[in-house]
């Protein structure tokens, strides 16, 4: 949808605010056990963001052990396929560990380290963070502990025996739907009660100022190297950008380089579920309203009593019940749409880019595979889409095995 007629000029650089809000969206809504070490926290941030050895080591990590940069890949097969637009994928697959999401742990764990903590806690849902935090503080010799939903680690527990392996701690949480929103809960209570020691690595662009900002400037690179890289390949910028949206992380990672050019479209990909009945699906903006959840003010569904609505989603990563909240400030903006795909068209597509490309990807990345195949079908051979592939399969496939024999 475009941008409405008397809509200030974009700025992506002014936000968020000194109070971490994104328009209405974003802030801080914590315990005051908390604020201290929020405020420590942004602080600290400022002052690594402007120092050149902080980056430069930064880069060093992410090269060296991380394996940036990454591939921009064409998909000619998964094209042909289509019948329509080039699908080009921006392989954070190929990153060790096996997702975007090294970036950002590599990235928190080097502040923490420098602020004094020795003691390192993080959520995860797909596994994918808790592997990656779990990977950096056995590089840096730091205590880890992680918090994950029963529920998740079933269908996980690939990942779950991969942290175990680094050295990691890792606590299941038996509360509510055993998910995501319960394994923060629990992330949270921990920090509360040893913020002294303990830096809380928030695997995505979410929660209370000013993990939304650090954690998309920590995602940043994505979005640097696919607009040279393309500008290498094809000569110009693309006409769609297409990622999943859980928390978001891999999304702005990727538009944020891309925001204030208005040719280039952003789309962001919700998970549908098994429908969009209510507690079928986790599409924030097809069904969600403002509200506040885990330290931020955003779109997040919820009843009419303001208690937060179950979700379902076949990708443990996109199982969450609020979207970040710069991604609902540029929703209301019209610069990025958001689509959401079913259960059955991820499982489908899942298969079909495994056959077709060689490359299995996560459920969570299936999800933007969905929609961008629709959208390279109804596009002309000439247009260009660029798909965030923010993570590999190796960790769905067993479960994936499951849901195909139970339908089969």
């Amino acid at each position: 949808m475009p941008p409405p007629a008397d809509a200030p000029r974009l700025d992506r650089f002014s936000l968020p605010d000194a109070a971490g809000h994104f328009g209405s969206y974003g802030g801080v809504f914590v315990p005051e056990t908390l604020m201290t070490a929020l405020q420590e926290l942004a602080a600290a941030y400022e002052l690594a963001r402007k120092d050149p050895s902080f980056q430069a080591e930064l880069r060093h990590h992410l090269k060296e052990f991380a394996g940036r940069p990454t591939e921009l890949y064409l998909a000619e097969r998964l094209t042909q396929h289509c019948g329509g637009a080039k699908i080009y994928l921006k392989r954070e697959d190929l990153l060790h560990t096996g997702a975007h999401k090294i970036n950002n742990a590599l990235a928190q764990a080097l502040l923490a380290r420098r602020m004094g903590k020795r003691r390192i806690i993080a959520e995860t849902g797909a596994g994918q963070h808790g592997v990656a935090t779990a990977a950096a503080c056995a590089k840096f010799g730091l205590e880890c502990v992680v918090y994950m939903g029963a529920h998740d680690m079933e269908r996980q527990a690939l990942n779950v025996f991969r942290m175990r392996l680094m050295g990691a701690e890792v606590r299941g949480v038996e509360a509510g739907q055993k998910t995501l929103k319960e394994a923060i809960n629990e992330a949270m209570r921990d920090w509360v009660t040893n913020v002294r020691n303990t830096h809380y690595i928030l695997g995505t662009a979410y929660g209370s100022h000013p993990y939304p900002m650090m954690v998309r400037d920590f995602h940043r690179v994505i979005g640097q190297e696919a607009r040279e890289q393309i500008l290498a390949r094809e000569g110009r910028l693309p006409d769609e950008l297409i990622a999943c949206v859980g928390g978001g992380s891999n999304a702005i990672g990727l538009f944020f380089e891309f925001l204030e050019e208005p040719g280039v479209r952003l789309t962001g990909v919700e998970a549908g579920g098994r429908s969009l009945t209510r507690g079928e699906h986790a599409a924030r903006f097809a069904g969600g309203r403002l509200g506040v959840l885990q330290g931020c003010k955003t779109f997040l569904l919820q009843d009419a009593d303001g208690q937060i609505e179950l979700t379902h989603s076949v990708s443990a990563g996109l199982d969450y019940a609020a979207v970040g909240p710069e991604h609902a400030f540029y929703r209301d903006r019209g610069r990025i749409d958001f689509a959401s795909a079913s259960d059955d068209e991820v499982l489908a597509t899942f298969q079909l880019c495994s056959r077709l490309e060689g490359i299995i990807p996560a459920l969570e990345s299936t999800h933007a595979l969905v929609h961008a195949v629709k959208r390279a079908q109804a596009l002309s051979r000439d247009k260009i889409i660029i798909v965030n592939l923010s993570g590999r399969g190796d960790k769905d496939v067993q479960h994936v095995a499951q849901l195909l024999g139970a339908t089969a």
